[in-house]
């Protein structure tokens, strides 16, 4: 019978990093993918502080009426562009004018 010799059971080495500095996984992490096409978002820029309005007027219907929706209801920021500020002021100057009458506060059936 022949002498089975004990293997040096030795711990193994953790897997070196790749040289690139990206982590091990196929795909690059990011926008740098093939395939995906990436949309670039323009940012919406505040009409009002571009051009450094002071005061929303409420009798400026036809200003008013570009931020409301056909249905009477107030655009969000997220789609307007206007900051927070001027998001507010907008708010207050709509509910004035349809208190008057200058807009309307529902549709027109």
């Amino acid at each position: 019978m022949a002498e089975e010799h004990p293997v040096s059971q030795t711990p193994a080495a953790p897997p070196a990093a790749a040289p690139s500095g990206r982590p091990q996984g196929g795909r690059p992490p990011g926008p740098h993918r093939r395939g995906k096409r990436q949309f670039l978002r323009k940012k919406k820029v505040c009409r009002f502080c571009v051009e450094k309005v002071d005061l929303i007027d409420y009798k400026k219907a036809d200003v008013l009426q570009s931020f409301i929706q056909e249905r009477g209801k107030i655009l969000p920021r997220r789609m307007t562009g206007t900051c927070a500020r001027h998001q507010r002021w907008l708010t207050v100057a709509i509910k004035r004018a349809q208190n008057i009458a200058l807009l309307p506060f529902s549709a027109e059936l």
